[in-house]
């Protein structure tokens, strides 16, 4: 089911979306932030750690929570995209800067993305973060097999 929302122009990619979607929380900015959320109602995100949270009212109650303490300095470093037609995932590795009593630090949190398109273009349906750690993650790729 979906809710009502004003009508914004539409955005051309998920890639197009997940760069709002950075920004917003780079600058603790909830409005473009909510911007790029679908109108459904069944909308999820999962911060590092916490719980499942459905629907626009929660979802921008937890990411209102966060930006009482300031804007988040995330920043996709490495993304690996899946896209459809109408549906993308992005596996993301995300750089968190994070202050310490020692300046500085960065943090890494693996987040996945799913985007699908609307009558709007396309909005995030999903946000799932993991819990950061303080070195880079490694990846496991699997080697291309060849076939002959």
């Amino acid at each position: 089911m979906s809710r009502a929302k004003s009508p914004q122009a539409p955005l051309g990619s998920p890639d197009e979306i997940e760069h709002q979607f950075y920004e917003a929380l780079q600058h603790g900015d909830i409005e473009k932030l909510m911007a790029v959320w679908s109108d459904d109602d069944d909308i999820a995100c999962v911060h590092p750690g916490g719980p499942r949270v459905i629907g626009a009212v929660a979802i921008r109650a937890s990411f209102d929570a966060m930006f009482a303490n300031g804007a988040v300095n995330a920043h996709p470093e490495k993304v690996r995209r899946v896209q459809s037609l109408s549906s993308a995932v992005h596996s993301v590795l995300e750089r968190v800067q994070v202050m310490t009593k020692e300046g500085p630090q960065s943090a890494w949190v693996i987040a996945t993305n799913v985007y699908v398109k609307t009558g709007l273009g396309w909005r995030l349906v999903a946000h799932h973060a993991s819990p950061g750690t303080p070195r880079e993650v490694q990846e496991v790729i699997e080697a291309a097999s060849i076939l002959h």
